[in-house]
């Protein structure tokens, strides 16, 4: 792991979380040469760019998380416009119930939350912990940091004109437009809460790992099965700002403010991680889907040996000293 490049590596997980693990595509999908290379460019890109702008700015995770809130607009809003298609493929019965002023909103609250946190935090998250010595440099130099750029902008306008016919309304894109750029402006400007004090009395990291497996039961509770009961759109929209508030006050509490440690984090993120795995092993037997499942059932059982794993690894790895940091 110390010779292998931390940018690259959080390049090829972060499509791998958003996509392969999600089941949105499965390997048979996932891993054509087309798809790969055009997930890549999008999820890795877009997750590189938002690690080195929030190291660059001297920020942290409200600003990544934030940044991971622009790209999901980017991917869903700008990209492949489902925000706004009431027909988009995934959507269901989110394409009519909340859509007003041609925006399909509970979808894109949803997608927003989604891609924020599984597919630009997770993966940065756990690239830190596998890189603890590199957490503090630049993982690549500012002209690579344009060529991806470029080649970022270039996917997602080509997937703008050529992944469906569908045209977005004016003003609600010009609209998701300005809201990007005033996300990529807030993180570059707001500041982390203070830690506590070191040293206080923090939780074991099965309670991490319990909070973060149960947020996303929640999370797919409240975007599919919370519209059926005919509630107005508005419930599980604010059911969705409230539960992202209590996961971050749970958090934030039982790190003790902060206090923590690469098991809490590790921990953290396979919770979530581990529910999408469990998952996977049932994708093959949904005789809804349009597309070909099979394989998820593997991609379910590696992710939980891998997860295992990388909680076992981060237990027994000490944290690198103040000397070593600086040598790299």
């Amino acid at each position: 792991m110390k010779r292998f490049p931390p940018a690259l590596f959080l390049f090829l997980l972060a499509p791998i979380c958003g996509e392969l693990l999600s089941g949105s595509a499965p390997p048979v999908e996932y891993f054509s040469p087309v798809t790969f290379i055009t997930l890549s460019l999008l999820y890795g890109g877009g997750a590189v760019l938002v690690r080195e702008l929030a190291f660059r700015w001297h920020k942290g995770w409200l600003s990544i998380l934030i940044l991971g809130a622009a790209y999901g607009i980017i991917e869903e809003g700008l990209m492949v416009k489902s925000f706004f298609d009431p027909n988009w493929m995934d959507i269901g019965i989110l394409g009519s119930y909340g859509r007003w002023i041609g925006v399909n909103w509970v979808w894109t609250v949803e997608l927003i939350i989604f891609h924020a946190t599984i597919s630009i935090g997770i993966p940065i998250l756990i690239t830190n912990l596998a890189f603890p010595s590199r957490r503090n440099t630049p993982w690549i130099g500012n002209k690579l940091l344009v060529v991806i750029f470029i080649f970022l902008l270039l996917d997602v306008l080509l997937g703008f004109l050529a992944m469906t016919t569908y045209h977005p309304p004016l003003i609600p894109y010009l609209a998701a437009i300005t809201l990007t750029v005033a996300l990529i402006l807030l993180a570059k400007r707001i500041h982390d809460p203070a830690p506590g004090p070191a040293g206080q009395k923090t939780a074991g990291r099965f309670w991490f790992g319990l909070s973060s497996f149960i947020a996303p039961i929640l999370f797919f509770l409240n975007a599919w099965a919370v519209p059926t009961f005919g509630l107005p759109p508005i419930v599980p929209i604010c059911l969705f700002i409230i539960l992202v508030w209590l996961l971050g006050a749970l958090v934030w509490r039982i790190s003790a403010h902060g206090n923590w440690q690469p098991g809490h984090l590790a921990a953290l993120a396979s919770g979530a991680l581990l529910f999408l795995a469990l998952m996977d092993l049932t994708m093959e037997k949904d005789q809804t889907r349009l597309d070909d499942p099979n394989g998820m059932a593997i991609v379910g059982f590696m992710a939980m040996v891998l997860l295992v794993f990388f909680n076992c690894w981060i237990a027994k790895t000490k944290p690198p000293s103040p000397e070593m940091i600086e040598q790299h």
